[in-house]
C-alpha cells in the first residue's frame, strides 16, 4: 500500500499527484536559516567542551594506564586519542618525549619460549595507524620519525605452505626476524618494513615504499621492493 503511494506521488501527471511531489520535495529539503552569531557561539562552546573532555580524558585515563603497561623512563609521553591497542605478551620500553597516537596497534607473536620486546628510544614519533607485528624485537632508536600508517610487518601470521595455512597453523620461527630503526630514520606514510630488515642512521625511506633489506645510513630509498634513490647528509 505505501510503496504503490510514493509510486504514484512520483509518476502522477495529475494536478494532485504534482502538488504531492513538490510538496514532498520542499519539505525533504528544508533547511534551518544559518544564524551567524548563535553559531559561531555555538561552534566555539562546541570545540571548547570537546577539547577540554578529551584532554581530561587522556590525562586522567588513557596515558596513566597505557604507562602502566610499559616499561622505561616514559617521561613527557604524549598520547593523542586514546591509547594503542597491545595484543598478546608483549614487552614494551618507551624512552623520553615519545609522541604517539593512540589510533595504532602493537601485536606481539606467540612464543612460549620468550616474550617479543618493542623498544622505543627517545624523542621518537609514532603517527596515526601504526601498526607493529612484532616477530622478536622491534627497536626505535632516538629521533625517529614514524609518519602514519607504517606496517613492521616482523611476522606473516601464516607459513607459506598453502595446505598447512588451510589448516590453520601459524607461521614458522625463521619467518620472524628482528626490525631496527636507527637513530634520526624517518619512515613515509604507508611505507611496510618486513621482518629481518636493519634501516640506518639517518635515512628516509619515501611513502608506500616496502622495505624488504637493510637500508644504509644516511640513503634515501623508495619504490617495492625499495631500492636506493641517492645519498643525503
Amino acid at each position: 500500500m505505501i510503496a504503490d503511494v510514493k509510486n504514484w506521488v512520483k509518476s502522477s501527471d495529475t494536478g494532485f499527484g504534482k502538488l504531492c511531489r513538490n510538496s514532498f520535495y520542499a519539505c525533504k529539503h528544508i533547511e534551518m536559516p544559518v544564524l551567524p552569531v548563535l553559531y559561531n557561539v555555538l561552534f566555539v562552546t562546541h570545540n571548547s567542551i570537546k577539547n577540554v573532555w578529551h584532554k581530561a580524558l587522556q590525562f586522567f585515563y588513557f596515558t596513566p594506564m597505557f604507562k602502566s603497561q610499559v616499561t622505561g623512563t616514559k617521561k613527557r609521553l604524549t598520547l593523542q586519542c586514546g591509547m594503542p591497542q597491545i595484543l598478546g605478551a608483549l614487552e614494551i620500553s618507551i624512552g623520553n618525549d615519545v609522541r604517539m597516537s593512540g589510533i595504532a596497534t602493537f601485536c606481539a607473536r606467540y612464543n612460549p619460549q620468550s616474550k617479543a620486546q618493542l623498544v622505543i628510544g627517545n624523542n621518537v614519533d609514532i603517527g596515526w595507524q601504526n601498526a607493529f607485528s612484532v616477530g622478536t624485537k622491534i627497536e626505535l632508536h632516538n629521533d625517529v620519525r614514524l609518519a602514519g600508517k607504517v606496517f613492521l610487518a616482523g611476522f606473516p601470521g601464516h607459513p607459506l605452505n598453502c595446505a598447512e595455512r588451510a589448516k590453520g597453523k601459524p607461521d614458522l620461527p625463521e619467518q620472524a626476524g628482528d626490525i631496527i630503526i636507527k637513530q634520526g630514520a624517518w619512515i613515509g606514510t604507508g611505507v611496510t618494513v618486513l621482518a629481518g630488515v636493519t634501516i640506518g642512521q639517518g635515512a628516509i625511506v619515501a611513502a608506500n615504499a616496502v622495505v624488504t633489506k637493510d637500508v644504509p645510513d644516511f640513503s634515501l630509498v623508495a619504490g617495492n621492493p625499495a631500492k636506493i634513490i641517492k645519498q643525503v647528509s
